[in-house]
């Protein structure tokens, strides 16, 4: 059997008379086996006589099962063409080496196999007869087809990580230019202003739009000398504190509101402008400003609601937990909407709040916006003094500290008032199973631990089978900690 000559090959070789002359039947049909995945011998109606697979797993995809079959058959609609293609070209090679095309064949399992076909034309003499036949040889695309896949999703990962970005920088303009305070954003000192909103533009006049603008140039020589100290210590310690500046002309004060903020590997400093209402503040007020910083920046959730549980203000650590992400979509609406693991849950915390008028580590859940649950411990309190009542609830997260317990630490419930506090929390049956489990594990290891860990004395002592006792050991996890066999 002889391999029809292919034309204009990149680097044919160049002395096959040399060392192929002689190939034996067998020794070509290793050849052809070895240089591709799949390998069909094809007639000159073009049915597959025979076929070659490189791996187990393509004869485990019923592929030998094509044998006898018309190779257009064998594949899908759309590869119809592809074949037809090939058979009509008879492996007619291109400038850059033989032709391929990718076809796909259907499987009985629903899936596809892609693979890349070239087609060679083989001649052989039978009895004085020349037979025509081909060689399509197959290379197997799916590892291609899987890249190519992780490809695309990498893209499409891509493309919404941007367009996120893209909708949160819309977000942060939009909120930008439509801010009634005047807000500057300086790159690295008091000079370089990168960005101003319009009401900041109000406050400076027409100067600040003109090339080469500072805010030195808009402020008294004294506030000066205070906005540098102020970016000084907010670059020294990550934080300052408010303080009171006037510009060129004006007998207004203004208080100055500094944060800082790292970009693109540059520090960035956000100022923002408020006007005061007269002089400067007392004490007292100032106190109270640092508590409410204080509450707003508190790691544990903090709510404020009315009599009824309508939420009236919150944290910043309430939205995070509930998945919010502003205060408006909080304020007004009844904080049972989030909190409360049963429909009775918040009933009863409001009802001990206004009987008792506090309430210490209530533990319930809260919800999230978009389905997230954590377990939490309210600790809440009600304000009735003065015309202004109110509830405040303080959230804590108990995730972690829950996560972090292990089984071993559970106690038994000391006394049947213990027991009553999870009506409410719990449902019924899950309180009776959990109080059982507890009671039986806690037998179990105190009768171990009077028999020396001898279980069959120990089975003996509560009345259990040995494979019974075996059994519940098992269940608690208490088995891997004695060294008897288990028979």
């Amino acid at each position: 059997m002889t391999l029809a000559p292919i034309a204009s090959a990149k680097r044919p070789l160049q002395m096959p008379q040399a060392f192929l002359d002689q190939l034996s039947a067998d020794a070509a049909a290793e050849l052809i086996t070895a240089s591709a995945d799949v390998v069909l011998i094809l007639d000159e109606h073009g049915v597959i006589r025979d076929i070659s697979l490189a791996s187990e797993d393509l004869q485990a995809k019923g592929c030998q099962n094509w044998v006898g079959q018309r190779w257009s058959d064998t594949v899908s609609n759309e590869s119809h063409s592809k074949v037809e293609a090939l058979l009509n070209s008879q492996g007619e090679a291109t400038k850059d080496g033989v032709r391929w095309r990718h076809v796909n064949h259907p499987l009985s399992d629903g899936g596809e196999l892609p693979l890349s076909y070239s087609l060679v034309p083989v001649r052989r003499d039978n009895d004085g007869k020349r037979a025509r036949h081909s060689v399509a040889f197959g290379r197997d695309l799916r590892p291609q087809v899987a890249l190519q896949q992780r490809l695309l999703n990498a893209q499409q990962s891509m493309e919404r990580d941007y367009w996120r970005l893209r909708q949160v920088e819309t977000r942060y303009r939009l909120l930008f230019q439509m801010a009634s305070e005047p807000v500057l954003i300086l790159e690295g000192s008091i000079d370089k202003i990168e960005e101003a909103n319009p009401a900041a533009y109000e406050l400076f006049g027409e100067r600040a739009k003109a090339p080469g603008w500072t805010l030195n140039q808009s402020l008294d020589s004294s506030s000066q000398q205070v906005v540098r100290d102020l970016l000084e210590r907010l670059r020294a310690s990550g934080r300052a504190e408010p303080v009171t500046i006037r510009l060129n002309g004006s007998q207004e004060d203004l208080v100055l509101t500094a944060s800082q903020f790292r970009q693109e590997n540059a520090q960035h400093f956000l100022l923002r402008f408020s006007r005061t209402l007269g002089a400067v503040p007392t004490s007292a007020s100032q106190a109270s400003q640092q508590l409410l910083q204080v509450m707003e920046s508190a790691p544990d959730a903090l709510v404020v609601t009315d009599m009824e549980g309508r939420i009236l203000s919150s944290n910043r650590a309430f939205l995070d937990l509930s998945q919010l992400g502003s205060d408006d979509q909080a304020r007004s609406e009844m904080l049972d909407k989030w909190v409360g693991r049963t429909g009775v849950d918040f009933r009863v915390l409001l009802s001990n709040l206004r009987q008792h008028g506090s309430v210490r580590l209530f533990a319930t859940q809260l919800r999230g916006e978009y389905g997230a649950t954590a377990e939490v411990e309210i600790s809440a309190v009600a304000v009735t003094a003065g015309n202004d009542r109110c509830l405040g609830f303080t959230i804590r997260d108990m995730g972690r500290r829950l996560g972090m317990e292990s089984r071993p630490t559970k106690e038994l419930p000391r006394s049947a008032s213990q027991m009553t506090e999870l009506v409410g929390r719990l449902p019924l049956k899950d309180i009776v199973r959990e109080t059982t489990d507890l009671i039986e594990q806690l037998c179990i290891e105190a009768a171990l631990e009077l028999t020396g860990d001898n279980r069959a004395s120990a089975a003996e002592m509560l009345g259990l089978s040995r494979q019974s006792l075996y059994i519940k050991l098992r269940r608690f996890g208490i088995l891997e900690g004695t060294n008897e066999d288990v028979h």
